[in-house]
């Protein structure tokens, strides 16, 4: 006869179970060592006991011998205790078969789930976490940016992997302060930012989610831009310059702002006309290198990178001793 395990997925509503695991439930006799496991209301309401003991792993492997039990393992999965029954199994003349249920499987993304409640539970529980607000999170997620770019740059994925969490941890953060807010004073939580940026790349991808015909990528980049262009006018933007964040670093700056004009038709002359002196020919820099097809930030970090190399082989080949 055999003992059934069934496991649960946290991150997954606790009535939403996969047939085989419902089977296995009314097969037999159903014991958990969680009295608050949240599935044991279901059980209920479908007229199946459940018995909430005392795990004992040679009881378990007896009692599996002699007849279908079910155990409904925690929602860790009860690993420790799913060793030592299996121990126990392995001392008896007669051991019972032991099969694994998973009751339900985790989607991508449901590591997620944890995060929110991670987050939630530290904005609640921690004074440093409690303190925080947008403004005083700026650098922060200004300096997770710039390690991601740095991982990327030098090719080490295994740290991007970690860079791309601490960043996410920024944009998880700033939806759980503002979801401290009423509506009606900019509050949302983290599903209206997932579901606004789901929205948008629906809306913004017809050629994947209407039918669209397109040829290729740059007609792909010319309906985006006219997507874009449309949701600025109902917005009520009136310059095609909105939307391209001053803030950032000069060069990149410069960049969105030739390509977003360049793109929209506006004249070199405009371009021409910027300035004098150096910032006028850093200007002409930049419209040099997106003529080139370049990114003149990534060029300059690029250049800043080399620099930095050959500074490292001078200090370590023919740096005076003592020289700062």
């Amino acid at each position: 006869m055999p003992l059934l395990v069934v496991t649960t997925s946290p991150r997954v509503a606790p009535g939403l179970l996969s047939g085989r695991a419902w089977a296995a439930l009314g097969s037999g006799r159903v014991l958990t060592g969680s009295g608050d496991h949240p599935l044991l209301p279901y059980l209920a309401e479908e007229g199946i006991p459940a018995e909430v003991v005392t795990p004992d792993p040679a009881a378990l492997a007896r009692e599996g011998r002699d007849g279908t039990v079910v155990w409904l393992a925690a929602q860790d999965g009860d690993e420790a205790l799913m060793r030592a029954v299996g121990h126990a199994a392995l001392d008896m003349d007669d051991p019972p078969v032991i099969e694994l249920v998973p009751g339900s499987y985790d989607l991508p993304g449901a590591r997620l789930l944890d995060l929110v409640a991670v987050m939630d539970r530290l904005r609640r529980n921690c004074p440093w976490d409690a303190q925080q607000t947008h403004e005083s999170l700026v650098p922060y997620l200004l300096e997770e940016a710039y390690e991601v770019l740095e991982t990327i740059e030098e090719g080490d994925h295994t740290a991007l992997r970690e860079e791309l969490g601490d960043l996410l941890l920024q944009v998880v953060f700033h939806a759980r302060l503002a979801q401290e807010r009423a509506p009606a004073d900019g509050g949302f939580d983290v599903d209206d930012v997932a579901g606004g940026i789901v929205d948008k790349l629906v809306r913004r991808h017809p050629h994947v989610f209407a039918g669209r015909a397109v040829s290729g990528a740059d007609e792909v980049s010319d309906n985006w831009d006219a997507i874009k262009a449309a949701e600025r006018a109902a917005k009520g933007r009136e310059s095609l310059l909105d939307g391209v964040p001053m803030g950032q670093p000069a060069l990149a700056l410069a960049a969105g702002l030739r390509g977003r004009a360049e793109r929209a038709g506006a004249p070199e002359s405009l371009a021409r006309a910027v300035g004098q002196g150096i910032g006028r020919e850093l200007f002409d820099l930049v419209g040099r290198a997106r003529a080139a097809g370049l990114d003149p930030e990534a060029e300059l970090r690029a250049a800043a990178r080399a620099y930095r190399d050959r500074v490292h082989s001078w200090e370590r080949a023919e740096r005076p001793a003592g020289s700062s």
